[in-house]
């Protein structure tokens, strides 16, 4: 009977969407003015075309450099006179134009590693090229903030769909991952019917585990139960299915600080032109319907949005019509309280490295404006190794 109750509450296990934790959560809702901000990751998977996202359209070798993908002149949004967002972009010119969307030029590293999963992992990690970490950026990032150890979170952070979760992870982070809530509270309630003794270490972790799962899923339970569910549409793609279950979440005061959705299929290699309007029209539509929704439930001056990608693409494009890996990217950060506006510079297509792009901002800026202004940990982990917050924010906390 142990035996049997044992493999069912393995095959359970495996099967529910959360991982395991190792410490307590904090509560965070009255602890500071961070208490109630959280957090959105939007990863642009496979490696955004930074240089067709926002064109550099006067210069010349941009056209002369892609004969074929460059955008028209006359077809890019100008928001100066050297920059313009690709057309599919033109719903976020309402924050673009409000003053709450911040384009940050030329995010990437020193040294790039032009494979998805090595330079996603160093994104993940805030590693530098050469260095292997464990920990996710936000798990340690939430271990180590004074504020967070006093929380009962539900969970640390939330991961909505099929994406990675690395940025996530750390030896005393909670993380959830699902597809749709209510799902999740399905599989949790096949999980309380198991039982099995804690006869080794193994087996003690397992129960621990089931016992973290029930109390999370018994706190979202009683939260999305007692919630009205506003009546919010986005774009039917992956990412406006997930980013309504973001709202959801949040709408129903479920306590957990960082959001974590994917939006992939950006490798574009071949015949770009066509997948990447698409890709980005679904990520505009999506980013302006997740303002609307949070604005319409008192959110949005509460929430930072972050969209990045783990690399650019080659500034000439190959014999397919597309981009091969290349280095520097462009970020999107949007909110209530971000300062609008570029950030950084466009790097220069007179001063190639390799064929790529130069950075100019590294990409661990992102995440010590969120440790430091954003949830107001001035003294942290990332600001030790030197990298300075960006002013991306109105009333940064620090």
């Amino acid at each position: 009977m142990v035996d049997r109750d044992r493999r069912s509450l393995i095959r359970l296990l495996a099967g529910l969407p959360l991982l395991g934790s190792v410490a307590a959560c904090a509560n965070l809702r009255d602890v500071g003015s961070q208490g109630s901000r959280q957090v959105i990751l939007v990863e642009l998977f496979g490696g955004n075309d930074g240089l067709n996202t926002v064109v550099p359209f006067r210069h010349p070798r941009y056209a002369a450099l892609r004969p074929n993908i460059a955008i028209a002149s006359n077809d890019v949004i100008r928001i100066d006179g050297e920059l313009g967002f690709h057309p599919a972009l033109a719903p976020l010119m309402s924050l673009w134009e409000s003053g709450e969307l911040a384009v940050v030029q030329g995010v990437g590293y020193e040294r790039p590693n032009r494979s998805h999963f090595r330079s996603q992992e160093i994104w993940e990690t805030a590693a530098d090229s050469d260095e292997i970490l464990t920990e996710g950026w936000v798990g340690r990032a939430l271990t180590e903030h004074p504020g967070f150890r006093l929380r009962r979170a539900d969970a640390e952070a939330v991961a909505l769909g099929n994406g990675s979760l690395g940025a996530l992870l750390g030896r005393d982070a909670r993380v959830v991952t699902m597809n749709d809530p209510r799902q999740y509270l399905r599989d949790a309630e096949r999980l309380a019917n198991v039982a099995a003794p804690a006869t080794t270490p193994a087996l003690e972790h397992l129960v621990k585990t089931q016992r973290d799962a029930l109390a999370t899923a018994s706190a979202l339970r009683r939260k999305l139960e007692a919630s009205r569910r506003s009546d919010i549409s986005l774009p039917g793609s992956a990412l406006g299915r997930n980013l309504v279950n973001a709202v959801a979440l949040i709408e129903a005061g479920v306590d957990v600080p960082v959001i974590k959705v994917t939006h992939g299929g950006f490798d574009t290699h071949a015949n770009q032109l066509g997948r990447h309007d698409a890709l980005l029209r679904q990520f505009a539509r999506s980013m302006a319907g997740l303002r609307e929704a949070l604005v319409q439930i008192g959110r949005w001056n509460d929430t930072l949005v972050i969209a990045y990608s783990e690399f650019g693409r080659r500034v000439a494009e190959n014999n397919s019509r597309g981009t091969d890996h290349g280095a520097a990217g462009v970020a999107f950060v949007c909110g209530g309280r971000v300062a609008g506006g570029l950030q950084g510079r466009q790097p220069s297509l007179d001063d190639l490295e390799n064929g790529d792009l130069r950075f100019g901002v590294d990409y661990r800026r992102l995440y010590a404006t969120v440790l430091a202004h954003w949830w107001g940990q001035a003294e942290n982990f990332l600001g030790a190794r030197g990298h300075r917050p960006l002013p991306l924010l109105r009333g940064a906390l620090t």
